[in-house]
């Protein structure tokens, strides 16, 4: 079996902060994707979260980055905010016919995040993965689950997503419910610990961490110091995306990549 690819991106591409200190200095803002998809392998898009973005707009994104790259998106708010998400299927229909398919082979995996105080209904929760498409203009799609509440780690909800091969996001080092559990052929991390104060965001040894934790998923394992709900499963792993949000945002590009440069090799 092939070895899983491991790639360790940053949520989008448009922050202010970022130039002089990830972005060179008279860099212009047309070119900045364009020069973070050189340093980066994945980016997850947050935009698609809050509202439609146009088919160009996304065949942009494609020709601006390199053979390889792969953006993650965010589904949309509309079709997770909601009470009941067994009716979320025209939000979901109306996302997938906005182009993102315009991507082709650098779409890589739609994160559909719920708010904090949603909880898990197993009969409701299933009826909205059966939503989910497998795919979508002859284009494959992966999708992964962020839950913000306690009440889904229960096995059900383990079980529930290794039958559907949806993964559950990894709230790794943030204050968000954490559930490491391998569900699907990929694993979809999200790393929020990042400090300002380290010049790297994370001292070398927690670094050094992230990478180890990377190759343990690319092998199908829950990482050490991960919490994991149900016994493990002998899930093969294609695919592992890693990405470093929120905490101390002005460090998460080197934090990336830093944590890319520990994987080479």
């Amino acid at each position: 079996m092939a070895e899983a690819a491991i790639r360790v991106g940053i949520g989008g591409w448009v922050f202010e902060p970022w130039r002089g200190t990830f972005y060179p200095e008279g860099l212009t803002q047309k070119r900045e994707l364009e020069y973070a998809s050189s340093k980066l392998s994945t980016i997850e898009i947050n935009g698609t979260y809050y509202g439609s973005q146009k088919p160009d707009s996304f065949r942009k994104w494609r020709n601006e980055t390199p053979d390889g790259f792969v953006f993650s998106l965010k589904g949309p708010r509309f079709a997770t905010n909601r009470r009941v998400l067994a009716e979320a299927g025209p939000s979901i229909e109306k996302f997938f016919a906005s182009g993102v398919t315009e991507l082709k082979e650098k779409l890589g995996v739609i994160d559909w995040q719920f708010a904090p105080t949603k909880k898990f209904d197993p009969d409701d929760f299933a009826a909205f993965l059966d939503l989910l498409p497998k795919s979508h203009d002859g284009i494959a799609l992966r999708h992964a689950v962020e839950v913000r509440h306690d009440s889904f780690k229960t096995e059900d909800f383990i079980d529930l997503l290794r039958e559907h091969e949806v993964a559950v996001v990894t709230a790794a080092d943030g204050g968000y419910t954490q559930i490491g559990d391998v569900t699907a052929p990929f694993v979809y991390a999200r790393i929020m610990g990042t400090d300002e104060k380290e010049k790297l965001g994370y001292a070398k040894k927690m670094l050094d961490q992230w990478a180890t934790r990377a190759k343990e998923w690319a092998a199908g394992n829950t990482p050490k110091g991960i919490d994991a709900v149900a016994p493990a499963s002998k899930q093969p792993v294609n695919d592992v995306f890693l990405y470093v949000i929120s905490g101390a945002k002005v460090r998460n590009p080197l934090a990336a990549m830093a944590i890319a440069d520990r994987l080479k090799g």
